[in-house]
């Protein structure tokens, strides 16, 4: 499903920031008006999309962000709202008076929390992430991007358990932002980083928290009893790699944010959701004819033929391209 940005604001500055080229080369009033919402909403029922995801930058910043949301469930789409949680006293005020009587399947937010031990700008942030949880506990799923080998999700747990927020945790996976400087987990790390999480299992299964793994994992790096374990106590585990779409407040869509440089068109040009999926999703198979996924055994791996995961994300094999000659098909250098 598309995610919308209603602003290219944010309040952090995280050093794996898979946007911050893109927001930095963006307006700072750069914030999506009513005319726009209006548009996407109609583009998107007319699509069959009944979950309007949005996004930012810190969508909360929107001077507008209350009655935008909730002009969106009297259009009766479920909202998802992507936020750090870190909202001024006034905005957190009313858009707790604004949305307390909203069914809890109209309006959910996913918290993306860094861990407050890290550094000292995620320990300062902590009061205003606390007071947001505490407002909206049962609304909010937890999620977590891994930069770090050596991350801990134990903050995690804990906030889950004084909260009461949802017993799910989005565990995302860093990637590199071709031609950009960012952190992310490198391909000889990810055998670190599965490791690392599987040493939370136990407590994952204590707590009764169910993990879901964004996309980008690679398949064949887990082992059949840690699949296993996904099934039994986890929750979804994605190997895939294709177009999520995101869509910025002047109206330009790219295919995701590691990506956000890559071939970005208007909404404009596009007649329908499926014909801009069409488009992005043609672009990744012609990126995976000239590389089958994240490592060399991808090409020839009976996982990826028989489609159970997609090879890696396709961020690194744009990113391998740079470093070599002008040789391959020219959608690739986009």
């Amino acid at each position: 499903m598309p995610n919308v940005l209603f602003t290219q604001r944010c309040v952090r500055s995280c050093p794996y920031c898979f946007a911050r080229k893109h927001m930095s080369d963006s307006s700072p009033d750069d914030i999506i008006s009513w005319e726009n919402v209006i548009y996407l909403a109609d583009f998107l029922e007319a699509g069959g999309e009944r979950v309007f995801s949005i996004l930012g930058g810190e969508p909360t910043l929107h001077p507008d962000f209350v009655d935008m949301v909730l002009y969106l469930i009297e259009r009766r789409f479920h909202v998802r709202v992507f936020t750090s949680g870190i909202m001024s006293e006034s905005k957190l005020r009313d858009a707790s008076a604004a949305f307390a009587a909203l069914p809890q399947e109209a309006l959910a937010f996913i918290c993306n929390v860094n861990d407050p031990g890290r550094s000292e700008q995620s320990a300062a942030e902590l009061p205003r992430v606390e007071a947001f949880l505490a407002e909206f506990g049962s609304r909010i799923a937890p999620g977590f991007n891994i930069y770090q080998t050596d991350f801990s999700l134990d903050f995690i747990c804990h906030h889950i358990n004084r909260f009461g927020l949802k017993r799910s945790i989005r565990l995302g996976l860093t990637h590199p932002i071709p031609g950009q400087q960012n952190l992310f987990i490198s391909l000889k790390d990810i055998d670190l980083i599965i490791k690392r999480f599987f040493e939370h299992a136990p407590l994952l299964e204590r707590l009764h928290i169910r993990p879901g793994m964004d996309c980008g994992f690679p398949l064949c790096r887990f082992t059949n009893e840690q699949i296993a374990w996904f099934m039994r106590y986890g929750g979804e585990c994605r190997f895939g790699c294709g177009a999520v779409i995101d869509i910025g407040p002047d109206m330009s869509v790219w295919p995701c944010f590691p990506l956000s440089a890559f071939d970005k068109r208007s909404i404009f040009e596009f007649n329908s959701l499926a014909e801009m999926r069409t488009h992005y999703d043609g672009l990744t198979k012609k990126i995976r004819v000239e590389q089958g996924g994240i490592y060399l055994a991808c090409d020839t791996c009976g996982l990826r033929r028989d489609g159970n995961c997609a090879g890696g994300c396709v961020a690194h094999a744009l990113e391998a391209f740079r470093h070599e000659p002008n040789v391959r098909a020219q959608e690739v250098y986009a």
